[in-house]
């Protein structure tokens, strides 16, 4: 079986590991969406974390903005928790800020995002989750 693209142990390696300012679009206040959890995992592991949300909300102590385009600082990866058939815009908007990388999260999939998305030079990872691929990152390194 050939490996997947969109699953590289190298991207996968440098976004968890050389990677530190995350937009996590979709994060709002709810604690019991996923994003919200997976955004608080990132910050245990050292990472800042960036609510992108229509409302804008202060989550887990960062200040939110209401588009990748507001936030006024550098982000490394935008992490996007959006279904499949919405996040390809959201891989272009990090294309177009300049992030390092883009992270769709499990069962978020679009082909042409990733193929347009690695063709811009920013690598890209999708249809998993950081809480699954740090432990495996760390086993790894062992």
């Amino acid at each position: 079986m050939a490996p997947t693209p969109w699953l590289d142990r190298d991207t996968i390696r440098f976004l968890l590991e050389e990677c530190e300012t995350w937009a996590v679009v979709g994060l709002s206040g709810n604690p019991d969406r996923t994003a919200h959890r997976i955004a608080h995992f990132l910050q245990q592991q050292g990472k800042r974390i960036v609510p992108v949300h229509p409302d804008a909300p202060t989550v887990l102590g960062e200040q939110g903005y209401a588009a990748l385009a507001d936030v006024p600082f550098e982000v490394d990866v935008v992490d996007v928790f959006r279904r499949s058939e919405h996040a390809g815009a959201f891989a272009d908007q990090a294309v177009a800020i300049g992030a390092r990388g883009v992270w769709f999260q499990l069962g978020v999939v679009d082909h042409d995002a990733f193929r347009r998305t690695t063709e811009a030079g920013v690598p890209m990872v999708m249809d998993t989750c950081p809480a699954i691929e740090w432990p495996r990152l760390a086993a790894a390194g062992a």
